[in-house]
């Protein structure tokens, strides 16, 4: 939250981070408090903040979850679900709860288009997805050949290796600058 802020008043362009959130926070009594204090610290507003919890962080107090998920979407912080696909999770939560974006594991996107199985698993996330206003992000996007298939069926973002390595705060802006200049 600090860091993104920090972008914000150097004059960058305001962007959304997520954030992967462990199991052991998600089962935190206080943690509703401990998320409201760092963005009141901060001075970064809620709608800048993306929460990332994997499916299998669902499996366990379910109702808890749900409760301190809807009180995180209240605040207007988004919540996603990361590496989805891989989890024991059912199709119910999507409709539960208050998810934003769902992230397509890597392990379906290394193969596509080539593996047939996979890019049907692919497609078939963007479609469900979509139908629930949910947006798509393909994780692992390492080729042409999968940011274009990913492109062909409406994919709405794409991370990965093709794009950049992992980045350095201090490497952010530069980036940034020239990315607002295309």
């Amino acid at each position: 939250c600090a860091q993104n802020k920090a972008w914000q008043v150097a004059g960058l362009p305001h962007l959304h981070v997520a954030v992967n959130l462990s199991p052991r926070q998600l089962r935190q009594s206080n943690f509703i408090h401990v998320i409201e204090q760092a963005l009141q610290e901060t001075g970064l507003a809620p709608c800048y903040l993306e929460l990332e919890l994997t499916e299998s962080m669902l499996m366990h107090n379910t109702e808890n979850a749900i409760a301190m998920l809807t009180a995180l979407d209240a605040m207007g912080i988004d919540i996603s679900i990361d590496d989805f696909g891989t989890g024991y999770s059912s199709l119910t939560y999507l409709k539960r709860l208050p998810i934003k974006a769902l992230k397509i594991d890597k392990s379906f996107v290394s193969d596509i288009p080539g593996d047939l199985d996979d890019a049907a698993i692919a497609s078939t996330i963007i479609v469900m997805a979509h139908n629930l206003d949910i947006r798509v992000i393909a994780e692992g996007v390492e080729t042409p050949a999968q940011k274009d298939f990913l492109i062909s069926h409406a994919c709405d973002s794409m991370q990965g290796y093709l794009f950049s390595r992992p980045v350095e705060p201090d490497k952010i802006p530069p980036l940034l600058v020239s990315a607002a200049t295309l």
